[in-house]
């Protein structure tokens, strides 16, 4: 009997211990800022109250989000922990299978929109693998958690929510129902709400704007997104450079727009092994790579990727993505 009580105590204590291990569930239409937020909805785009509370009430606190937003890849890794990610045969030949699968959209793309089918592409693949992994997390659980729990970025991603809950009504789809990324991005491109709002096309004319499942439409949203933040078709984007002056006077990984010619960066040690013109705005990006430091000279072209992702880790990736996988390409024509 001693023993039966024993045990039965030993997990009862367990029990008590794996519940408050739990995250409570948070009911974010009491939260103390949520009132301001259901005002905001009905008062200014006649989102119903009762409904949007009801989203609210709905909405699951998330505390793998909270760790994941913490520690991006783009912030903890070196460039030689990063760049094996997505620089791997298999998303190189997931990407040449897509774009010949695809092929006649893709043309029709960049034909309307001047970026080439190799950047759609690594874009695709670094953000989903070419679909195969568009995200788990319940968007509606993702922004809510992070607009009111997130303290850093809670008004970027309060926008977002209200973004997400317009975006819903527009597209006819439930808010309880789509998943995506931990930070709510949604489909093929990975499109914030925002984004999706801002940049995604009905690009095979249905009346919906579907990224979610229809690879047309993400396709036409990825070339118009790039097209929108200024992509100038035919220009370079990178090249790898030689540097020899003082490390000291320069900025390096700047995520501003270049505004300093090829000619000047001549002059403090820096020699592209690609011909640039002399005029030619570019910025320096330093990595640590698996073989050593390189040394990158970057054009505007490279700024607008990293529109997509402010990070030079990302934008270094989807450019190397796409070389590898336009390589293959043509090595199949």
């Amino acid at each position: 009997m001693i023993k039966t009580v024993t045990r039965s105590g030993g997990w009862m204590a367990l029990l008590c211990v794996l519940l408050m291990a739990l995250p409570a569930k948070a009911d974010y239409s009491q939260h103390p800022e949520a009132a301001a937020f259901i005002e905001e909805m009905v008062r200014d785009h006649q989102f119903d109250q009762a409904q949007i509370t009801e989203w609210l009430r709905a909405a699951n606190r998330q505390q793998a989000i909270l760790d994941l937003i913490s520690r991006p890849a783009e912030k903890t890794k070196s460039w030689k922990e990063y760049r094996p990610i997505f620089i791997q045969p298999l998303r190189i030949s997931n990407g040449l299978a897509f774009w010949q699968e695809h092929a006649e959209v893709l043309a029709r793309a960049e034909k309307t929109y001047g970026v080439p089918p190799e950047l759609i592409l690594a874009i695709i693949g670094v953000e989903t693998n070419y679909g195969r992994n568009t995200g788990s997390h319940r968007v509606l659980d993702a922004l809510t958690t992070l607009a009111f729990d997130y303290p850093p970025r809670a008004p970027f991603f309060r926008k977002e929510l209200q973004q997400f809950f317009l975006l819903t009504r527009e597209q006819r789809q439930d808010p309880l129902a789509l998943k995506g990324s931990y930070a709510g991005a949604m489909g093929y491109g990975q499109f914030m709400p925002s984004s999706y709002r801002a940049y995604a096309v009905d690009f095979d004319g249905d009346g919906l704007i579907d990224i979610w499942n229809n690879t047309t439409d993400a396709i036409g949203s990825v070339a118009n997104y790039f097209a929108r933040h200024g992509w100038q078709a035919g220009k370079p984007v990178v090249s790898r450079t030689r540097f020899e002056g003082d490390e000291a006077t320069i900025e390096f990984n700047s995520l501003q727009p270049p505004s300093s010619p090829l000619r000047d960066w001549e002059k403090r040690g820096f020699n592209a092994i690609l011909p640039l013109e002399a005029t030619l705005p570019v910025s320096a990006v330093k990595l640590e790579g698996q073989h050593g430091t390189e040394y990158w000279l970057t054009t505007h072209n490279f700024y607008v990727i990293s529109r997509y992702n402010r990070s030079h880790l990302y934008s270094m990736a989807v450019y190397q993505l796409s070389q590898a996988i336009k390589d293959q390409w043509e090595l199949n024509q």
